[in-house]
């Protein structure tokens, strides 16, 4: 999402090259190469960070409270309002629910069906430049029964990672009813990892066991779909904790999802979530009834000029490789 409370240090220089950002004004982040490699991981050291020993215990209902939405807000690009000078839109397929389906279409609501989508999705916690930091996150079905999915800028961003990094699947207002899970280790994609590429914007965690449990034992998983192709009937969750959203529930969009024609490779759907939203799961083939789905992308960001929409990386190869590290770990 491009609404933020925090620049990166590696825009401010661009948006002082372009001049003063006006109301309006396109923004959105030019993709960058980078070498295919495996993922990148750190562990969440407390001994590194000077934070105290037990991560868990540091994040206090009020610190969650108080932790403010973390989500991109990349510079101007000309190539993309070009595009829009030269007349190109967002092609959206009429709206056709799922059979089954009351929730669809929405553009962004309180969820309120319960089932597995209820504990599996969560608020993400965390250190960023000092401060006290929020995203979303999603539990996955995994080998190690401990892997949480979300945004690449959700784990390391603006070249550092994250620290004092935790999952609360199931918040609500400050409580933690299923606990507050430690990252042992924070992954990315090779990508992102190198130059924050906005088209892999893909993070992972590895969550230490809590009171001798694993996660998943814990809250369920959700299941993940890989190079499953474009167009298809989506449904989006995640914790915004920007204006109008207050971060204490879990909200939901839902539509016939597209691929976005301006800039990235990503996914795009009809959804007014704001900042903190990041990092929270996409599914397909998503069962109102059960609230289960495969995960296919996370909530990555908007096009300041074209509100109502958001967008989500595609999970291709590499999205596949980082899944595949961090539930071996």
């Amino acid at each position: 999402m491009r609404r933020s409370l925090h620049t990166p240090r590696r825009i401010l220089g661009a948006l002082a090259a372009t001049g003063a950002l006006l109301a309006g004004t396109l923004v959105a982040a030019a993709p960058a190469t980078a070498a295919p490699g495996s993922p990148t991981h750190v562990k969440a050291s407390d001994s590194e960070t000077g934070r105290p020993t037990d991560t868990a215990a540091y994040w206090t209902a009020e610190r969650m409270r108080a932790a403010e939405p973390l989500d991109l807000l990349p510079a101007a690009v000309g190539e993309v309002t070009d595009r829009i000078a030269k007349g190109t839109e967002l092609l959206v397929p009429p709206t056709e629910a799922p059979p089954g389906a009351e929730a669809f279409p929405e553009s962004g609501a309180p969820w309120t069906g319960g089932g597995q989508v209820a504990t599996t999705s969560g608020r993400v916690f965390f250190t960023y430049d000092g401060r006290q930091a929020s995203c979303s996150g999603n539990a996955v079905t995994s080998a190690n029964k401990s892997t949480v999915l979300t945004a690449g800028h959700c784990v390391k961003m603006d070249g550092a990672w994250h620290t004092d990094w935790v999952f609360v699947p199931g918040y609500h207002d400050g409580e933690a009813p299923y606990g507050t899970w430690t990252a042992a280790k924070t992954l990315s994609t090779p990508q992102w990892t190198a130059s924050e590429d906005i088209n892999f914007d893909v993070g992972a965690a590895v969550v230490e066991p809590l009171d001798g449990k694993q996660l998943t034992d814990v809250v369920g998983a959700q299941g993940v779909a890989f190079n499953s192709g474009y167009d298809k009937a989506m449904y989006a969750f995640g914790f915004p904790a920007a204006d109008p959203y207050d971060g204490t529930e879990l909200i939901h969009c839902s539509g016939n999802s597209t691929r976005d024609v301006l800039l990235t490779d990503d996914h795009s759907l009809g959804c007014d979530m704001t900042g903190g939203s990041s990092g929270g799961p996409w599914f397909e083939e998503f069962d109102e009834s059960t609230g289960t789905g495969l995960q296919s992308s996370v909530n990555s960001f908007g096009y300041t000029f074209l509100p109502g929409y958001m967008f989500g990386p595609y999970f291709g190869d590499d999205a596949k490789n980082l899944y595949e590290e961090a539930q071996t770990s």
